[in-house]
């Protein structure tokens, strides 16, 4: 089980002044966590896009190759970018210059996107939302197979025989396609070869025929070597009480603001609590009850990677750093020891 951790960059409003928190600041910190998982043995760091006043993350290549440069073994990638409002082949270039300074320790997550503000900020329409993403994950793996491509579609100038560089230092750069809950979203990364991860934020058995679909879509298809990883929300503790009691204020706020279905309200403690049960999509707690719940997971998934997204509502630097060292130190060799010997970052 390869286990690794990542940010969406949100800044959220400091409580004590009001006031946005300042990006330059937080861009420090994310690095700074980077630097901790790296040394203290997680497999991945990944970096979110936005492109929003409440997130400091709009150029993940940016902040990887940032991240690059202080880090010596972690694999960096992006969770996500917004291919259906990008050029894939920007989108390659920018990876492999990135694979290139991190001596082949890229990686790259697409989606469809779960905001929208991408669609009018670069010109497209949201009526193509679907197709946008199909075309352009056809023409990134087309990229990312062979290095002269000859291409047509709908939503770009056409290729003839161009070449598209640099080549990563890796053979191939590994593309992850995520998703939150669509099954043709699932049988279309399937179809492709690429690996899944699947972002649980509801019950995890809601996720066990999305799994399913990927891996009967790919098998079809005549794929092989399919991957599944988990993403989750988390937060760890030295104590469960003391996990949750952290915790619950900014996540509650966190719920608030970003999630469209709560329009602004805070979640309810009782609520909270729900989540974090034992089958319940949050992973609060300690790091014996964080092991068990990614072995739950695993039981019903049998995914091979799990990233925490971590920080979650300004919770305080000290905080979020002490959560990364027991994800690494308690919780990555408790997992290891119970599935198995541990995989080579590949």
């Amino acid at each position: 089980m390869e286990i690794g951790l990542f940010t969406f960059g949100e800044l959220t409003t400091d409580p004590t002044t009001g006031r946005l928190r300042d990006p330059a600041t937080r861009l420090h910190e994310f690095i700074e966590l980077a630097r901790i998982a790296d040394e203290t043995g997680l497999h991945v760091f990944g970096v979110g896009e936005h492109h929003r006043p409440d997130f400091a993350i709009s150029a993940p290549a940016v902040v990887l190759a940032a991240v690059a440069a202080q880090t010596t073994r972690i694999r960096l990638t992006s969770t996500v970018t917004v291919l259906s409002t990008a050029d894939p082949v920007s989108v390659f270039e920018d990876f492999a210059t990135l694979d290139l300074l991190s001596k082949g320790r890229a990686e790259l997550t697409v989606g469809r996107g779960a905001y929208v503000e991408s669609f009018p900020l670069f010109g497209y329409d949201l009526n193509d939302y679907d197709d946008l993403f199909e075309e352009k994950l056809t023409l990134l793996t087309r990229l990312n197979e062979t290095e002269r491509v000859t291409w047509s579609g709908r939503f770009r100038a056409p290729l003839e025989n161009a070449g598209v560089y640099p080549r990563p230092l890796q053979d191939h750069l590994p593309i992850w396609v995520a998703v939150g809950g669509t099954p043709a979203s699932a049988e279309r990364a399937g179809r492709h070869g690429l690996a899944l991860y699947l972002a649980i934020l509801g019950q995890p058995r809601r996720f066990v025929e999305l799994a399913d679909r990927y891996r009967q879509a790919g098998a079809n298809a005549g794929r092989s070597g399919l991957r599944v990883g988990v993403t989750s929300h988390v937060h760890v503790a030295r104590t469960s009480q003391g996990a949750r009691d952290a915790f619950y204020p900014y996540y509650s706020r966190y719920i608030g603001d970003n999630m469209p279905a709560a329009r602004g309200v805070p979640l309810r403690r009782d609520a909270f609590e729900s989540w974090a049960d034992p089958e319940g999509a949050l992973v609060v707690g300690s790091p014996a009850e964080v092991v068990d719940k990614i072995l739950f997971e695993h039981e019903l998934l049998g995914h091979d990677r799990f990233l925490a997204q971590v920080g979650l509502g300004g919770l305080p630097f000290a905080d979020t750093a002490t959560s990364v060292e027991l994800l690494a130190t308690e919780v990555l060799p408790a997992v290891e020891r119970a599935i198995g010997a541990p995989l080579v970052a590949n």
